[in-house]
């Protein structure tokens, strides 16, 4: 497969989990990205280790999403070492990091400073808070954002604790937009020869991501409240929203309550009026989990699916691999590290039909630095 991305270089000045996320997306799209790390001990990722699972030195963590990548190592401290840095820098057509602000300002990496060496670059900064406010030099910690941002009154019921999203949400969604905005400028440099510069920070795409809730706020000058019994989403109305049955748990989305009442038959629902299924969705979500209980998730959905209803089984991880509908998908992938393998997510689009695979693992600590310097060298 030709990839569209194949012969763009991307230095990767970046860590944890925003940056490297837009990188890996990058990689598989087929452009080179060259993780700069630290000599002998790399990024700070990896050593970030999720259930203490590691790989080989680095992190489990690390290695998803920092397969198919190369690792340059240099002390961005030393002369000698500065000047290949400024070297690829003029190969070079994007430059990603999520340092703090002034950090690369202080290593002479910031925008003026490349633009100076590689007036096309495309420079790609993301920090936690934006480069200005109280909070720029605040830790952006996906966590803390998360908390800061009001997302954490979105999930769970009206009298639960605050309740994080339980992914890295901020991390993945500010990176897949710094991909978003980096074609984009590829785009236009090569229509008109232009860099860019893009600033991205974790807190903004977290309210985009709340764009509803915010809007709503604006509007009516009220905070959103969760429902106080199976709450899915804190705008919609009656029944959307997950429910215990005999044996599982069901979900039920959008659709009205006499509908979902000619599948499930719930006598109490009789007296309910759809205009009441906002202002009244409390009471008749409680209806609807007592009645949900009285039988089984596969017995509701055989009432339920042949009428199509936007109804649901709720799985696990195990239950979903089992699912002819998850077979289909193939979204497992191999990546090979010296004498194992790994299992783990793949590139989910797909290009005229052809899945983006690779067995590529993420690289060792500078496993490529002496290739690219030859190749540096030769170019001069």
């Amino acid at each position: 497969m030709h990839l569209p991305l194949k012969g763009i270089v991307v230095l990767e000045f970046s860590q944890y989990l925003s940056g490297p996320c837009a990188g890996l997306r990058l990689a598989d799209l087929g452009a080179q990205v060259i993780k700069i790390e630290r000599p002998q001990k790399g990024e700070a990722g990896r050593k970030l280790a999720i259930k203490n699972l590691w790989a080989d030195e680095s992190s489990l963590l690390f290695h998803t999403i920092n397969r198919n990548k190369e690792s340059f190592t240099a002390d961005l401290d030393d002369p000698q070492d500065m000047q290949w840095i400024k070297r690829l820098i003029g190969q070079a057509d994007v430059i990603t990091h999520n340092f703090r602000p002034g950090v690369m300002k202080k290593k002479g990496l910031h925008y003026e400073a490349v633009k100076e060496i590689n007036p096309g670059i495309i420079y790609t900064e993301i920090s936690g808070y934006g480069n200005d406010g109280p909070w720029k030099n605040k830790p952006g910690q996906d966590l803390l954002i998360q908390s800061l941002s009001g997302l954490t009154h979105s999930t769970g019921n009206y009298d639960d604790n605050p309740l994080p999203f339980g992914l890295g949400i901020a991390d993945y969604l500010c990176g897949n937009q710094a991909v978003q905005f980096i074609l984009g400028a590829l785009i236009r440099k090569k229509r008109t020869g232009k860099g860019a510069f893009l600033q991205l920070s974790l807190m903004e795409a977290l309210i985009d991501f709340q764009f509803e809730f915010f809007t709503t706020y604006f509007q009516s000058k009220r905070q959103h409240k969760r429902s106080a019994v199976s709450n899915g989403h804190s705008l919609l109305s009656a029944p959307y929203g997950i429910y215990k049955t005999r044996d599982g748990y069901i979900a039920i989305a959008m659709m009205p309550l006499q509908k979902l009442n000619a599948a499930i038959a719930c006598a109490a629902l009789n007296v309910f009026e759809e205009k009441e299924a906002f202002e009244k969705r409390d009471e008749i979500k409680a209806i609807i989990s007592a009645h949900l209980l009285t039988a089984t998730t596969a017995s509701w959905l055989k009432k339920t699916q042949p009428l199509d209803l936007w109804v649901m089984p709720v799985l696990n991880w195990r239950q979903l691999k089992e699912t002819d509908g998850y077979k289909v998908l193939q979204m497992e992938q191999q990546v090979q590290l010296n004498d194992k393998e790994i299992t783990t997510t793949r590139c989910p689009v797909r290009i005229n039909g052809q899945l983006f695979l690779s067995a590529k693992p993420a690289p060792a600590v500078g496993q490529h630095t002496e290739n690219i310097k030859a190749t540096l060298s030769l170019k001069l």
